[in-house]
């Protein structure tokens, strides 16, 4: 087992800074998931932990030990890459065994190793094959199995579905989780810019942008409790709903207009807050279609996606710039130029200041 301690961690190529002194600690055997757009970081700081990044500033400790200037492969690491990097020529027992015949390793380890990791990965029927004769999601398995024959300390993934279709991604990440259950004692760190990934698989994830750390937490609680607007709209699908809001009242529950509707949302407030700008934020799935005048906001739809299992609403409101989504089950009757009238439960409205910080974490 090995934990991992991430110090004020910077890269800069140049002049240029894309990690900005990144602070992280990781349990032993956890399964943390680095998530954010592209161009964020995610790939250039795991990287930095295999190794093959220059750590600017800043120091890494793995299993306690500083790793600044200790080579990748003594650092007890596998990574797993976006591209499956297989030999076109070798069997997949041989690219399995590829890494430890290199290092002179004995003919019973070896088969023992690469048998053991077949296993895991349901690839025994496989072994004599040829890459070309495998499907993108053997051949990620494969790789995976590459890794796992090494016995590391830690697994670096980078995006490695990227490559793979929908179907195959959805197999494949169930494989992910299927090994990481097979190897709890086992620290992985996973890059992706699929929250469902994310979502799915991680035991804490770590939201980055432009090089910095916006949130670190579980799954649930990034979604129930972004810390602030950017985590808001990155984490959940359609994005959370977020309009323009200004506080009339503060205490142990705020009053909001909204789009010149008073709302209460039991969300307590600082008294230097009343009268300040704020953005009211509520996710598309915790909105309903209202019955009565109680309703939170009214508009008109412009466009509706029926996906079968949900319907996806787009409604225009007056004063708010922006669509607002409502998530409802099943297959929808409302069609575009309808008005609808909306609400949603109170316990399930953020509020966060005009800076972007959640009132949850003033």
């Amino acid at each position: 087992m090995t934990a991992l301690h991430l110090q004020n961690i910077q890269k800069s190529y140049g002049v240029t800074k894309v990690i900005h002194g990144i602070d992280l600690k990781i349990d032993d055997g956890e399964f943390i998931v680095f998530v954010g757009p592209s161009g964020c970081g995610k790939s250039t700081l795991l990287r930095m932990i295999a190794g093959l990044e220059n750590i600017t500033d800043g120091e890494m400790f793995i299993g306690g030990a500083r790793v600044n200037d200790i080579p990748p492969s003594q650092r007890g690491i596998a990574m797993v890459f976006q591209s499956y990097a297989l030999y076109p020529h070798m069997t997949v027992y041989d690219n399995m065994a590829f890494g430890m015949k290199i290092a002179k390793a004995p003919k019973e380890d070896i088969d023992k190793r690469v048998q053991a990791a077949a296993e895991i990965l349901q690839l025994t029927p496989y072994l004599d094959r040829l890459p070309k004769a495998l499907s993108g999601g053997q051949r990620q398995r494969v790789a995976i199995g590459r890794a796992i024959v090494r016995n590391p300390k830690v697994f670096l993934f980078d995006e490695p579905l990227s490559n793979l279709d929908a179907a195959l991604r959805v197999a494949t990440r169930i494989e992910i989780a299927k090994l990481k259950s097979s190897m709890p004692e086992t620290t992985m760190i996973y890059v992706t810019h699929d929250q469902v990934e994310a979502m799915t698989l991680a035991d804490r994830i770590v939201v980055l942008s432009a090089g910095h750390i916006e949130q670190v937490g579980a799954p649930i609680e990034l979604y129930e409790k972004p810390a602030n607007l950017f985590v808001a709209r990155f984490i959940g699908s359609p994005a959370m709903n977020l309009q323009p809001a200004r506080i009339e009242n503060t205490g142990e529950h705020t009053v909001i207009n909204l789009a010149g509707r008073q709302a209460t949302v039991p969300i307590p407030s600082p008294e230097n807050l009343a009268g300040a700008s704020a953005h009211f934020g509520v996710r598309p799935e915790d909105l309903r279609i209202a019955d009565d005048d109680d309703h939170l906001l009214e508009g008109t739809i412009h466009f509706v996606e029926r996906l079968g299992e949900v319907t996806n609403i787009y409604l225009n409101v007056k004063d708010v710039d922006e669509p607002v989504v409502v998530k409802v089950p099943g297959v929808q009757k409302h069609d575009k130029g309808d008005r609808l009238r909306i609400t949603a439960n109170p316990e399930k409205m953020h509020l966060f200041t005009e800076e972007g910080r959640s009132f949850l974490y003033l």
